[in-house]
């Protein structure tokens, strides 16, 4: 029975600190994950219709390019040159 007890006393115990933490790291990431989405929607505003509408059916649906060539009606060396392109002001834009 006094083994027992030592057994029971000495072993690890979890440390309640440990979820705080957790749970504050975690709120930490939703609020950079929201201002990213802000900035990436505010980065999206700044291309055209047409760069937003590739990049919508290259991620957003998962098209592929010949694909979106298909569904566009145009060539596929097209759709890589202009998503190329799309893709290189999103960046520019996201990072200004």
């Amino acid at each position: 029975m006094r083994n027992e007890a030592f057994r029971h006393y000495s072993r690890p115990r979890p440390d309640p600190t440990d979820e705080v933490d957790k749970f504050e790291s975690e709120g930490e990431e939703q609020v950079v994950a929201t201002v990213d989405r802000a900035d990436l929607q505010a980065a999206l505003e700044r291309l055209s219709e047409r760069e937003r509408s590739l990049l919508s059916l290259r991620y957003e649906e998962d098209l592929t390019q010949p694909a979106i060539a298909a569904r566009l009606g145009i060539p596929e060396g097209t759709v890589k040159a202009q998503l190329h392109r799309a893709r290189l002001k999103l960046r520019r834009a996201y990072a200004s």
